[in-house]
């Protein structure tokens, strides 16, 4: 329980504290550090101009990572130190609090820190240096593999054996509620026509969405040395819901021989609040079974490594459900995307954002796209209003939702929202 009123189905409960980026009406060039908690915002460089961590003389010695307009620095410090700032915070947060005079007490101190998160914008969490895709819904890539290649073909020889993934475009990552242009690019309009196969340049007719989770990094390893999957999760920082929106017509067209590029790189929404790792210890349990005899370097101590999240994504014009499933459905854990991601050498740094690749189940209902929903555009789906989509359309609006826990003490990660605006006119 919280001195602050709570309402029990809140994402932002005590036992979250997702971090953020805001800015305040009265300081629009201003971003600084936040925490969700309710309905409302704590400004972290209010809170710390105002005394509030002098409790705590080791956060105190680095409190100037609260005036960042990132949460980069803060990440970078490490999860003791995330650890220590979020059970501190829950600590003055909290109805029977050590410390009453650091914020609940003091009337001046909350006025100016606390605020209506319906008052704030939110901006992109952490500056993001490099962005990975991966690809570890398996459910996801046997559906789409059917699709293209038939059942005897779904999933490719590797696919067992190691996280398959794809660098994606960093500056194109934006945060909830930016809206997302239909873009234009190569089409092969009728796939099946025979040799010579000439595409033409139209704007995308086959607009996706892609359910999935994010995760920042916050350590950096040297550049040669790879990181074990032991010592992973030292590298989490946090996760966020993602919507990796994706052309399919431009995919099919251009993604072999070397995969995805432009019908990818059109935007990436995430949401603004990051839950640390911390908040999601409880959340862990297995994914998806792999009796592949894995390499050293991707065997786990544990196969309980899969985050459990319900996931829910809706057409918010008249509320008509697209998707509800759960993040354990993955085939790879976090710590093995970071193995694999940095058994060349490859270098992590705080602020890189890896994608978990679109999250889907078996049931219906559960299809995280709607490649998969529409079986690639043959089956549509009906909306409240009586419409069809078999893709989206523009003027739609997706919002993804993603939470565990029980009500009073729910960890969510509000929503990840975005609405499809019309191709530009070219040149």
């Amino acid at each position: 329980m919280s001195w602050l009123p709570i309402h029990p189905t809140s994402h932002f409960s005590l036992a979250n504290i997702p971090f953020g980026i805001i800015s305040r009406a009265s300081a629009p060039s201003s971003p600084r550090p936040a925490i969700a908690i309710g309905e409302n915002a704590l400004d972290l460089l209010e809170f710390s101009n105002g005394g509030g961590f002098s409790a705590s003389p080791d956060i105190q010695k680095h409190a100037d990572v609260f005036s960042s307009a990132t949460l980069n620095d803060f990440a970078a410090l490490g999860r003791p130190f995330h650890r220590a700032v979020r059970e501190y915070l829950q600590s003055v947060l909290a109805a029977e609090t050590r410390y009453p005079e650091l914020l609940r007490d003091n009337r001046q101190l909350r006025q100016k820190a606390i605020l209506p998160l319906s008052e704030v914008e939110n901006h992109l969490p952490l500056a993001i240096g490099d962005y990975t895709d991966f690809y570890a819904g398996k459910n996801h890539a046997h559906s789409v593999g059917v699709l293209f290649r038939g059942p005897a073909n779904a999933l490719q020889p590797n696919y067992m054996h190691l996280p398959v993934a794809y660098h994606g475009r960093a500056s194109s990552v934006v945060v909830s509620g930016t809206a997302i242009r239909r873009p234009w690019g190569q089409i092969l309009r009728d796939p099946n026509k025979t040799d010579p196969k000439v595409p033409v340049l139209a704007p995308s007719e086959k607009l996706d969405l892609e359910l999935e989770m994010g995760m920042f990094i916050c350590r950096e390893n040297g550049l040669g040395s790879p990181v074990s999957v032991a010592e992973a999760e030292d590298f989490i920082f946090g996760y966020v819901l993602m919507n990796d929106w994706s052309a399919r017509d431009l995919q099919a067209w251009e993604y072999v021989p070397l995969g995805p590029f432009t019908s990818k790189n059109l935007g990436t929404s995430i949401s603004p609040w990051v839950v640390l790792a911390d908040a999601l210890e409880g959340a862990k349990g297995p994914g998806i079974p792999n009796e592949t005899e894995l390499l050293p370097y991707l065997q786990q101590d544990t196969d309980n490594n899969v985050l459990g999240i319900e996931l829910e994504v809706e057409i918010i014009s008249d509320k008509t459900a697209v998707c509800r499933t759960n993040s354990k459905n993955l085939l790879w854990s976090w710590p093995q995307m970071i193995a694999h991601h940095t058994i060349s050498g490859c270098n992590l740094r705080p602020g890189d954002l890896f994608g978990s690749g679109t999250i889907s189940g078996h049931e219906p209902g559960s299809e995280g796209c709607l490649l998969e929903k529409t079986q690639g555009g043959k089956i549509p789906l009906r909306l409240n209003t009586g419409e069809e989509r078999t893709f989206l359309q523009d003027g739609d609006t997706l919002v993804i939702r993603g939470w565990c826990g029980e009500n009073g003490a729910m960890v969510g990660f509000g929503e990840v929202s975005g609405t499809i605006q019309g191709a530009l006119p070219l040149f």
